[in-house]
């Protein structure tokens, strides 16, 4: 099935100045039926049909006309009869045009897409007549299809398309944001930690840690070993931060930079340690 094809149409509508337009002439829409009389309505491009035509199961609708350019009967490159839910959905049915400008389509409930089948009000019928060259495409609503369905069979088992457009207001609820642990783990971690100090300082001086040459060390390169011991304690406070307050965006720049002062200070701190070393002094 093809939607919205008056487009195509109208694309051949020509200059819009135009001196002359498209339009019919000796329209009628008849109805066929095989249990009563022929309905015929007739209709012009100025009036419309002002009574709904009823489509039955068994019901043929005839639609009509002469095609002019103008007051000329003459052949159009296309012309449409266009049902039109109340929806905008549409569905195009083309004419037979002959040379003179005899333009006829028939049409029953089988022709006819599910969707309109089911469609809770009449379809908008309406003619639309395009072609090449300067003469402007016209549209004109004729009339109103009632389609009846037959009570006595099933209907056409039909689902509506989800469709955009406003929706029903969801109330999401975000998952909350991560927390530090309970206090109570923070601070038997924190014990635990503080627990190793006692023995780091049995282990250095069960190494041989000399600190008698803390002076010299300090008085040699003072700014080396200050930076170097600052850095390690402000590395902790960073971790402190983080855990504490500062996110992760936070937390990397700075460590970062304390991370380089750290290298770089270090790396004189250790000269300096190794230089006394090969001295013989450790």
């Amino acid at each position: 099935m093809r939607w919205s094809v008056t487009s195509g149409a109208l694309l051949l509508a020509g200059v819009a100045h135009a001196a002359s337009s498209w339009t019919f002439g000796d329209a009628a829409v008849t109805v066929a039926s095989k249990s009563t009389d022929d309905i015929k309505q007739s209709f012009t491009d100025k009036e419309r049909v002002k009574s709904s035509i009823t489509l039955g199961h068994a019901d043929t609708i005839k639609v009509a006309l002469t095609t002019k350019d103008g007051s000329k009967a003459k052949r159009p490159h296309q012309a449409f009869l266009i049902l039109r839910e109340k929806s905008g959905l549409e569905a195009p049915f083309p004419l037979d045009v002959k040379t003179s400008g005899k333009a006829t389509v028939q049409l029953t409930q089988k022709d006819l897409p599910v969707q309109l089948l089911h469609s809770p009000s009449p379809l908008e019928a309406s003619i639309v007549i395009g072609s090449f060259g300067s003469s402007q495409a016209s549209r004109v609503s004729v009339f109103d299809l009632d389609v009846k369905l037959n009570p006595n069979s099933p209907p056409t088992p039909y689902e509506a398309p989800l469709r955009y457009g406003k929706q029903p207001l969801i109330n999401h609820i975000f998952r909350q944001d991560p927390q530090s642990p309970p206090r109570v783990v923070s601070l038997a971690f924190v014990l635990a930690v503080l627990a190793t100090v006692p023995a780091l300082i049995i282990g250095w001086a069960l190494l041989g840690a000399n600190l008698s040459h803390l002076q010299k060390a300090l008085s040699s390169a003072p700014v080396s070993h200050g930076i170097f011991f600052g850095s390690v304690v402000a590395m902790e406070g960073v971790f402190f931060l983080y855990y504490s307050s500062w996110n992760l965006f936070q937390t990397l720049p700075v460590a970062g930079v304390v991370a380089i002062v750290a290298f770089l200070s270090g790396t004189r701190a250790l000269g300096e340690v190794q230089r006394r070393r090969l001295a013989g002094e450790r």
